[in-house]
C-alpha cells in the first residue's frame, strides 16, 4: 500500500530520526541500551546523539541521493559521539525506506524497487561506511575473503571487478544476517511489525518495547548468533517468548542479557525500521 494519501506533519527524514529516538527510548528491550539500561562503554545518550547525527544521511535519502551515498553519510554523522557504533544496522534499513517514502512508494514492492536499483558505487559507499565505526560482523562466505566488509575501501576494487551492487552484497549475506534478509525479502518483518505497532494500544514507547519482544521471540537474532552462537540466539528467543505478557519477567530478562553482554541488535534495527513505517502510516506520538 502506498502512503500518498497520508498528510505529513513530519518529513520522511524527520520520521526516521524520530524512529531512532523512539527505538532507544522504548523500555525494556532485553539486551539493548534503553532508558534504564546502559553498557559500560555504550550508553543511552550515545544513541540520542547518534540519532541526531544520522539525520545528515537520512535527509540525503529523502532528497533522492543514491542509497550508498546517503547510508555512508548517515553512518559518518551517527559516529560523531563517543560510544562508537550506535545505529549502523538501523540506517541500513532506514535509508532505503526513507527513499521509498519520499517517492510515495512505502510498501514492500516500493522499497524492493529501491534496493534492487542500487549500483556498484552504492556498494562501494557501503564498504566505506565501515571505516567510520567498528561493526560486529561474522566471517565472509567461503571463498569471499576479498569481500570481507572489515576491509572497508580496500575491497572496492573487487566490487568493481565483479560488478557487485549494494543489493548483490546483501544477497551474499542474507543467509546469516537478518538485516540483509530484510533487503532481499521485501522488508517482511519490518512491515509486519509496523502493522503490529499500529494495531497496538498505549504509548508509542510501550508499543516499541512490545514490538521488540515479539520480534525477538519470533526469530533468533542474527547479531546474537554472530557473537555468541546459534544455540544462544535460539535460547534468547525462547526466553523472550516465555516472558511475553509478564512485565516482571521481561525486566528480569533485560537485566540478565545486559549483564551477560548479549545484545539482540538486529532485532533493535528492525524495530526502528518498523517504527518508521508506523510513523509514516499515521501512528500517533
Amino acid at each position: 500500500m502506498s502512503d500518498a494519501g497520508v498528510e505529513r506533519d513530519f518529513s520522511p527524514a524527520e520520521h526516521a530520526e524520530l524512529a531512532l529516538l523512539l527505538e532507544v527510548a522504548g523500555t525494556p528491550k532485553p539486551g539493548n541500551v534503553d532508558r534504564t539500561h546502559d553498557f559500560d562503554d555504550l550508553r543511552f545518550e550515545h544513541f540520542l546523539a547518534g540519532s541526531v547525527g544520522s539525520r545528515r544521511g537520512l535527509q540525503l535519502a529523502e532528497d533522492g541521493a543514491p542509497v550508498g551515498e546517503a547510508f555512508e553519510r548517515g553512518v559518518e554523522g551517527m559516529s560523531q559521539q563517543r560510544g562508537g557504533n550506535t545505529q549502523f544496522g538501523c540506517l541500513l534499513l532506514l535509508v532505503p525506506l526513507v527513499k521509498a517514502a519520499a517517492a510515495d512508494e512505502l510498501s514492500p514492492s516500493g522499497v524492493t524497487d529501491v534496493v534492487e536499483s542500487t549500483t556498484v558505487d552504492d556498494a562501494a559507499n557501503f564498504y566505506r561506511a565501515f571505516e567510520h565505526v567498528d561493526v560486529a560482523v561474522g566471517d565472509p562466505p567461503q571463498d569471499a575473503d576479498e569481500l570481507d566488509v572489515r576491509r572497508g575501501s580496500e575491497a572496492i576494487p573487487t566490487l568493481d571487478a565483479r560488478g557487485l551492487t549494494f543489493y548483490d552484497v546483501m544477497e551474499l549475506s542474507a543467509e546469516r544476517d537478518g538485516n540483509a534478509r530484510e533487503w532481499t525479502g521485501g522488508f517482511r518483518r519490518t512491515f509486519a511489525a509496523a502493522e503490529s505497532i499500529l494495531a497496538d494500544e498505549g504509548s508509542i514507547l510501550d508499543r516499541t518495547a512490545r514490538a521488540f519482544l515479539d520480534l525477538l521471540a519470533g526469530e533468533p537474532d542474527t547479531l546474537v548468533a554472530t557473537q555468541h552462537g546459534t544455540e544462544v540466539a535460539a535460547e534468547v528467543s525462547r526466553l523472550a517468548g516465555d516472558a511475553q505478557g509478564d512485565p516482571e519477567e521481561v525486566e528480569k530478562l533485560a537485566d540478565a542479557l545486559v549483564s551477560e553482554g548479549i545484545n539482540p541488535g538486529t532485532t533493535a534495527d528492525i524495530t526502528a525500521a518498523a517504527l518508521f513505517v508506523a510513523l509514516e502510516r499515521g501512528v500517533a506520538v
